[in-house]
């Protein structure tokens, strides 16, 4: 089985480049966030052409989390388990579905802005209910996933300059023990870094020549079980989907796994 996860940026202005990179790639599961789109705006057409179902969680503002399957969707959840809200709206940043007998969660997980705005302790906030969910599904006997944007490198390796990000979000202490309560409920990051590149980034800046640079930042990751990990054969970052006029600012995820 092949699953991916792609911060698209727009499923709207991405879809020509999704679609051509559906019939390619051939995921059997891809797992999307950023939409910027409405659940009943959703191009389900389009992506039902080439053998997906879909659901979505969406409304249409700067969030919006899906998941694509040719092998089935059932148990679809929308939301974490006592998931925050901020500003009074509770975001649609997380989605979870069982396809073909393994259990994802397409997840956006807030970006922050900078320590000590209201948005880095929603952040934070946020990380805590996404590990309670975790921990309420990880040992459900069968692979497990959360694949998705967590806006937070692992390691100082995962950022092209540490010392860029002194007084930034993605790299602080807060953020990355987040991970580490992941891990401690039983995950583990499934896609090595050095595994196909030697500096495997998921995300380039539009500005500043960030991608012929390679100015860029590990952000996009699939942690998982240990019936998930053990299953994994290979996994790549897809970097030439970032090439291009019109592309995201990520790039795919893939990871192959035996099931």
């Amino acid at each position: 089985m092949r699953i991916a996860t792609w911060n698209v940026n727009s499923i709207t202005a991405r879809l020509p480049r999704l679609t051509a990179w559906l019939a390619t790639a051939a995921p059997d599961v891809l797992c999307l966030q950023e939409l910027k789109c409405a659940d009943d705006a959703f191009p389900r057409a389009e992506i039902a052409a080439l053998g997906y179902d879909v659901a979505s969680h969406g409304t249409g503002r700067w969030n919006g989390v899906a998941v694509l399957s040719r092998v089935g969707i059932e148990d679809v959840t929308r939301g974490l388990v006592d998931q925050p809200s901020y500003d009074g709206v509770t975001e649609p940043r997380a989605l979870g579905a069982t396809c073909g007998g393994v259990r994802v969660w397409s997840v956006y997980v807030p970006n922050g802005r900078e320590p000590g705005h209201p948005h880095y302790t929603y952040k934070l906030r946020w990380l805590e209910a996404l590990q309670a969910t975790v921990l309420g599904e990880a040992d459900g006997g069968g692979p497990f996933a959360v694949l998705g944007d967590f806006n937070i490198a692992p390691a100082d390796a995962d950022v092209w300059d540490i010392a860029l990000f002194a007084d930034s979000t993605h790299v602080t202490e807060p953020e990355r023990k987040a991970l580490a309560m992941l891990r401690e409920a039983g995950l583990t990051d499934v896609v090595p870094r050095a595994l196909k590149y030697d500096r495997p980034y998921t995300y380039w800046d539009y500005r500043q020549l960030a991608f012929p640079k390679n100015n860029g930042m590990r952000i996009d990751l699939v942690y998982a079980n240990r019936g998930f990990a053990e299953a994994v054969t290979d996994a790549y970052v897809d970097r030439e989907e970032r090439k291009g006029k019109g592309g995201s600012d990520h790039a795919p995820v893939v990871v192959d796994l035996e099931v």
